[in-house]
């Protein structure tokens, strides 16, 4: 018999590896944090849809808060009133209702008791609302506007039909830029920073609608492999309808783009 031999190696086993939606979630925090961006605290997936909508100026009759595009806590199904801050509920209730800082505003009878329904997050832009506003009341305190460049990476919910592009819960990464006289501009030269950082070098831009930003943007990024453009984000500068009742600045803006981690 073959001597046996207590030192040789055994077969080599397949381990457990990192997701690579994991992987290239990592990778986006890398380029993003690089670029100079902080990021936020992404950890409450339920939010009354007063941040959620409202305070992005989304109107109440708006189809994105439908059930069928949105997916409807109940319970419990409405947040309580006193967790908002009243001047801000007061000031958005007016942009709604009559306008603003040149705007007519939606010139409907805006309700409270709809601002409170809870809902799925449908976009992590309500976190970024949240921040603005947190910078809005810093700056009221201190009399000094602090310019950010803010991001995040977690999951949104929406109630939409499973298809090659869309899914009821994704990941969405979404970076904001909060500072004097920003430009549409600013915001290319962002895109392109970042986009080409994560290996997309062509970039076209094409005017679109959102109901928060305005002028707004998509993105579409050049395919070698495919030969073709392919959308890879929607972008914008937030409407003073959105930044105003917050109480930044008249001269602040506010750049934003956002993307879907699995597409």
């Amino acid at each position: 018999l073959k001597p046996y031999n207590f030192f040789a190696s055994g077969k080599r086993l397949r381990r457990g590896a990192p997701h690579p939606l994991m992987l290239v979630q990592k990778q986006f925090k890398h380029v993003l944090t690089t670029m100079g961006f902080e990021e936020m605290d992404t950890n409450q997936f339920v939010d009354p849809s007063f941040w959620c909508f409202d305070s992005l100026y989304m109107p109440q009759q708006h189809p994105a808060r439908d059930a069928q595009d949105t997916f409807f806590i109940q319970s419990p199904e409405k947040s309580n009133a006193s967790l908002l801050p009243a001047s801000f509920v007061s000031a958005v209730k007016q942009m709604h209702e009559k306008g603003g800082s040149g705007s007519t505003g939606w010139g409907y009878n805006w309700s409270l008791d709809e601002s409170l329904r809870n809902v799925m997050r449908t976009h992590t832009t309500s976190v970024s609302a949240r921040m603005l506003y947190q910078m809005a009341q810093e700056c009221k305190e201190t009399g000094v506007f602090r310019p950010r460049k803010l991001f995040s990476i977690d999951r949104v919910f929406r109630n939409e039909n499973l298809d090659a592009t869309h899914l009821a819960e994704f990941h969405q990464v979404e970076g904001v830029v909060a500072d004097k006289n920003l430009s549409l501009g600013h915001l290319m030269g962002v895109m392109e920073t970042f986009y080409k950082a994560i290996g997309i070098e062509k970039l076209q831009f094409k005017p679109t609608f959102n109901p928060y930003t305005e002028p707004s943007m998509e993105i579409f990024g050049y395919h070698p492999g495919l030969k073709r453009w392919i959308e890879v984000g929607n972008s914008g500068m937030f409407r003073p309808e959105m930044l105003r009742p917050m109480g930044l600045p008249e001269d602040v803006s506010v750049i934003a783009w956002g993307l879907s981690l699995e597409r």
